[in-house]
């Protein structure tokens, strides 16, 4: 997997939690605007975190990366804002959560490009 493509689908999976989670708690959006004040910044912060990422090559999530590069308010936010959105992400968008589940199953397993 080439590491600017997965830095890429990793920032939209990102950004589509956060709307999914925006839009379940009723954060007052500005017209035009897909997100709150408050949802903007957190996926805002996660965005940069993500493009500055130093093990992104080697990396499956950053849930199970050793260097937390979240500052502790945001990383206990952004764990809130998956919690509420990861379960709904097989409705809003059922293959980006597919992929999520086989890539998290493969890693497990110590499963690589279909090896052992």
């Amino acid at each position: 997997m080439k590491v600017e493509w997965k830095r890429q689908e990793e920032r939209k999976t990102v950004r589509e939690i956060v709307k999914i989670y925006c839009r379940g708690h009723h954060h007052d959006r500005e017209a035009g605007h897909e997100l709150c004040p408050d949802c903007e910044a957190i996926a805002a912060y996660a965005d940069i975190r993500i493009t500055k990422c130093p093990r992104m090559a080697v990396k499956t999530f950053c849930s199970v990366c050793p260097i937390h590069c979240y500052a502790k308010p945001q990383r206990e936010l952004i764990l809130t804002i998956m919690r509420y959105s990861g379960p709904r992400m097989l409705w809003h968008h059922p293959v980006m959560a597919i992929r999520h589940i086989l890539i998290q199953w493969r890693t497990r397993h110590g499963l690589r490009n279909g090896e052992k």
